[in-house]
């Protein structure tokens, strides 16, 4: 098969495209080099409206794998549309979190999601904390990036890793000149794409003549067996409250003009995710029942072998081609959508809450704002490297989606809920919270990565493995932890059975190494310069 021309040149210009408004709109931030605001790049001014505001949040989980993953599930025998949750799970995720989160993280003037840890826990736990919000975002890039390569791999058969590579250096370099600019507004152009590609290439799809009624034919519906309710409810929970721990999401929460307005963008967006999923679930309908004999294809074991690449096979071979290159320019801008998200995301994290803490730690001078966009741009490309490297080697999309949003779960939503609810929460706690929950959850088991379980729970299915919600079990446990932890080392020291000099974190200590009665973990700390987040403040 050779390189298809046509579709190369539509996606030349589709790139051109999605570059240029790139570009321009980081011309807000002048494309300067030096007397750079860390908030103009990394929060656009806290000046996004509801208009440009709905369309980015809505790209928070409108990505590659999102679209591709919701037909890959769809399409596959014995999961189906009840199976597949993540649609549903990450606009509920939106909804819960502008209910009741967005209000205290956006009066308390955070910029990232890691600032309420690094202020009431401390610069170690905010630094630890730092590393699976940092493998998260990896992951989700690289999920996206291998949807993407798998496209244009069976479209236009360009080599996987070099459709990898151009995909991602297109996304970096615009990010890097514009920030959350250019980001916002790029997700404007590409969710336009996305929608108007998905939506052209269904009734084409279904009237080809190898289709089937997807009415006759219901089994692409699927079922839930009883035996594995645990399990459906367990990856639903964690798509939830999973999806909201994320620095892509409160970049734009953050970013919003009015908390109102933040609130609105994360209601908009849940309602958005709905929609897009609504297409990508119908192709995955399509796939299911088709006659795929009938088509160049000519395999109709297509469900159990090329099961990622369904999307892009049913544009290929059940659509013309020009309507199959319009489906391939939505694939492309889906995964452009979030890759950039993504690297602004965590690289923002690493210069804001590592970079600027150990800096500060040594030289006792926090760094301006010029050097901290500039460690942030050298983090993207680092990122954006990273990423690459783990999409030219997964498999299956959807299941580093969902694994996207696990560890997260675990660890990061418990940090969350105490850090902003629990106002005598503190960092040790927080240590043993995060060590205590997430040993729970590799013991758990997880055979994506052949890490059998260590502990075998209520329902264990020797083929299917865990069907107990652990996952849920192991978050749990470590909000326990926490406030355990918490309540026990406020004990200690406030009733002065360990010394004030134990107080390795300094929770509850004064400038002069004293222990005063009735500190909860406030901003007694010996850097004067250093003022730790007050929950009584945000609340």
């Amino acid at each position: 098969m050779a390189v298809n021309v046509a579709g190369l040149v539509s996606i030349i210009v589709f790139y051109l495209l999605i570059l240029i408004v790139g570009i321009v709109a980081a011309r807000k931030t002048g494309l300067k080099v030096r007397n750079l605001s860390r908030q103009d790049v990394m929060m656009a001014g806290r000046n996004i409206g509801m208009f440009v505001g709905s369309f980015t949040m809505t790209a928070t989980w409108v990505g590659g794998g999102y679209i591709n993953g919701t037909t890959e599930i769809v399409a596959t025998p014995g999961s189906g549309l009840l199976w597949c949750q993540a649609p549903l799970g990450y606009a509920m995720s939106l909804i819960v979190g502008g209910l009741f989160f967005v209000d205290k993280m956006r009066r308390s003037g955070f910029s990232t999601l890691l600032d309420p840890f690094h202020h009431k826990f401390g610069r170690l736990m905010g630094c630890l904390l730092y590393i699976p919000a940092l493998t998260a975002e990896v992951f989700w890039s690289a999920s996206i990036l291998n949807a993407l390569g798998a496209t244009l791999k069976v479209i236009l058969d360009i080599d996987l890793t070099l459709s990898i590579i151009i995909s991602a250096g297109i996304a970096l370099l615009y990010t890097l000149m514009g920030g959350l600019y250019s980001v916002a507004y790029t997700d404007v152009v590409q969710l336009i794409c996305i929608f108007i590609g998905l939506w052209v290439g269904v009734p084409f799809a279904m009237t080809h003549e190898a289709s089937r009624s997807i009415t006759n034919n219901t089994e692409w519906i699927g079922q839930v067996d009883t035996p594995y309710i645990g399990s459906y409810i367990d990856f639903y929970l964690l798509l939830i409250f999973g999806g909201i721990p994320w620095q892509v999401y409160w970049q734009r929460a953050l970013s919003a003009r009015t908390v109102s307005v933040a609130k609105g963008l994360s209601f908009v967006g849940g309602f958005g995710c709905i929609i897009m999923a609504i297409p990508a679930a119908l192709f995955g309908a399509i796939a299911y029942t088709a006659d795929w004999s009938q088509t160049a294809y000519g395999n109709a074991t297509l469900l159990s072998v090329d099961a990622s690449l369904t999307l892009p096979l049913v544009y290929f071979h059940m659509t013309p081609v020009a309507v199959s290159f319009i489906g391939l320019g939505a694939v492309s801008a889906a995964v452009m959508s979030s890759t950039d998200s993504s690297i602004l995301s965590a690289s923002t994290m690493f210069a804001v809450n590592v970079f600027s803490v150990i800096h500060e730690s040594i030289w006792k001078i926090k760094p301006t704002d010029t050097v901290v966009v500039w460690v942030m741009r050298g983090a993207q490309l680092v990122i954006a490297v990273m990423a690459c490297a783990m999409a030219i080697s997964v498999s299956s999309i959807y299941y580093l989606f969902l694994l996207c949003s696990d560890f997260v779960y675990v660890v990061l939503f418990p940090q969350l809920i105490c850090v902003l609810y629990i106002r005598w929460s503190n960092s040790y706690g927080s240590l043993a919270g995060f060590i205590i929950g997430l040993t729970f959850r590799i013991l758990g088991g997880e055979p994506g990565l052949s890490l059998p379980p260590t502990i075998e729970y209520p329902w264990m299915d020797p083929v299917s493995g865990q069907q107990f919600p652990f996952r849920t079990l192991s978050m749990l446990i470590s909000v326990i932890c926490i406030l355990v932890f918490s309540a026990l080392a406020r004990l200690l020291f406030l009733r002065h059975i360990l010394p004030p000099s134990a107080d390795v974190f300094r929770c509850f200590r004064d400038t002069q190494g004293a222990c005063p009665d009735g500190v909860v973990n406030t901003a007694y700390v010996p850097e004067a310069k250093l003022v730790r987040y007050s929950a009584t403040t945000a609340m």
